[in-house]
């Protein structure tokens, strides 16, 4: 095997980027990566029925956003291409493969009707094993009936004596019944291969060296050895993974609407938020930290600490890591991250800089800051009842006390800051024997409309500035009236 490691991540392009995908694919950068080896995209698009029109695109751009950069692909290149499998078509090699393992008798030619042999399978249940007929045909019927047009398929042969074992770095050791195993197409009757057959022989000509992929094919790997040991290929290393899970029963799939990356970034999730939360769904960091960097995982990654039983996706978890990223943001990124909610939402007028400086404490989603700035367009309606308080010890008799005192000393500033406006409503408070909350708490309420307001009734007078405050402190006083 070549010392250099070789990985490589090999979607179809069926959709969005699921997020157990997307987990295969940053498990199959950081394996790479770790030691300085090549990861590899590959378009698996021989499933010609499933594909959807712009889902390579996706790819493309999921992997961009998540930093996860490919040194060989369809879109840049390298020197094992093509790395689309239907374009490898042009050159008949997976045709070519296929009729070499059925001169070996590895395989055999089938033209059995796939609805027959289903019809078989329902009525047998469980037991079902289908021995083909086809491969006791002789050569020169075979001949004719190809000769004559009649469609077929090449099918893989299984020795159903013995067993076959094969090493996992997550699973160990795997040993299965030969008799357990299946005969699977490898050449279908269109032409195309099978992912199963089409996975090998590409793994094989681009030398790539472990594949990572879920557990799902554990089941299947037996049948992929069997072709490696047929040609004679040296094996990959293969590194299985547990399933992201829905709940304790279920996994998480688009097949049933749960949530894509796409999905997860429309909502106001950071992709490097995504990215550090699913790299613990099933592997557990050696050290007590949760927030990583891509740079971080690569260094702190260890197969080996991959665990076997599925992990479930705990959106309430990855809301709490998003919060943490943004609290963490730099000052100038968190001010463009935010930029156009702020332009959708928020009159230009007003201090974007400052207003994200009240929202850094708060926002978990992006999603999350027209709610928390809607009081910039105008104060949201509301009744007496909102200045009732009992940790601000107030009430609607106490807020208009407090209106009325603060109005004057806020009209008579010459600075309009966040320090004088709350020096000068402390000294209210303190001239009237009242507590900083009692008077600040419904200023704010005038002012926003609100009871709870990101960055409380000083600084919110500051971003509003001196006239729109004053005028919003005097149409409170007047609502009482």
């Amino acid at each position: 095997m070549a010392n250099k490691v070789r990985t490589r991540f090999a979607p179809s392009p069926t959709g969005y980027m699921h997020i157990g995908n997307l987990r295969t694919a940053l498990y199959t950068y950081l394996v790479a990566k770790k030691d300085n080896g090549t990861f590899i995209l590959r378009i698996e698009d021989t499933d010609q029925g499933r594909l959807v029109e712009g889902a390579t695109d996706i790819i493309y751009e999921t992997l961009k956003q998540c930093g996860l950069k490919h040194d060989e692909g369809p879109d840049v290149g390298g020197d094992y291409g093509s790395y689309v499998q239907s374009e490898r078509m042009a050159s008949g090699i997976y045709k070519k493969y296929a009729m070499q393992l059925v001169e070996m008798g590895k395989a055999h030619i089938c033209f059995c009707k796939e609805e027959d042999i289903q019809a078989l399978r329902e009525k047998a249940g469980d037991s079902f094993y289908y021995d083909d007929p086809c491969k006791y045909l002789s050569k020169e019927e075979i001949e004719t009936r190809m000769n004559a047009g009649e469609p077929y398929v090449i099918r893989q042969n299984v020795n159903k004596e013995g067993h076959t074992s094969f090493d996992d770095e997550v699973y160990g050791t795997i040993t299965v019944d030969n008799s357990t195993l299946d005969e699977m197409i490898l050449l279908k009757s269109d032409g195309f291969p099978t992912y199963n057959f089409a996975n090998v022989i590409d793994d094989h000509i681009m030398a790539i060296t472990h594949v990572v992929r879920g557990n799902e094919y554990l089941s299947s790997t037996p049948k992929y050895n069997l072709l490696y040991e047929a040609f004679g290929w040296e094996k990959p290393i293969y590194i299985h993974c547990p399933p992201v899970m829905k709940d304790e029963h279920n996994k998480l799939s688009k097949r049933n609407g749960d949530a894509s990356f796409q999905d997860l970034v429309a909502k106001g999730y950071l992709p490097e938020a995504i990215l550090n939360y699913i790299a613990l769904l099933g592997w557990a960091p050696s050290e007590e930290r949760e927030i990583y960097s891509l740079d971080e995982l690569v260094q702190a990654f260890d197969v080996k600490r991959i665990g076997q039983t599925g992990a479930i996706f705990d959106i309430e978890k990855l809301k709490w890591m998003n919060g943490v990223y943004l609290r963490n943001m730099e000052e100038d990124k968190y001010l463009e991250l935010l930029r156009p909610e702020l332009e959708a939402h928020v009159d230009a007028k007003y201090d974007y800089r400052a207003i994200c400086q009240t929202l850094k404490d708060r926002v978990v989603l992006l999603k999350d800051v027209e709610g928390m700035t809607d009081f910039y367009r105008g104060v949201l309606d509301y009744t007496e009842d909102l200045y009732n308080n009992k940790k601000a010890k107030c009430n609607p008799e106490v807020g208009l006390n407090c209106l009325n005192l603060a109005l004057p000393a806020l009209k008579g500033l010459t600075e309009w800051n966040n320090d004088t406006i709350f020096a000068a409503l402390a000294k209210v408070a303190a001239d009237n024997g009242l507590k900083n909350i009692t008077v600040m708490y419904p200023v704010q309420v005038a002012l926003t409309g609100k009871t709870v307001a990101a960055g409380g009734a000083t600084m919110i007078a500051q971003i509003l500035g001196k006239e729109e405050a004053i005028a919003r402190i005097e149409a409170a006083i007047a609502k009482f009236n």
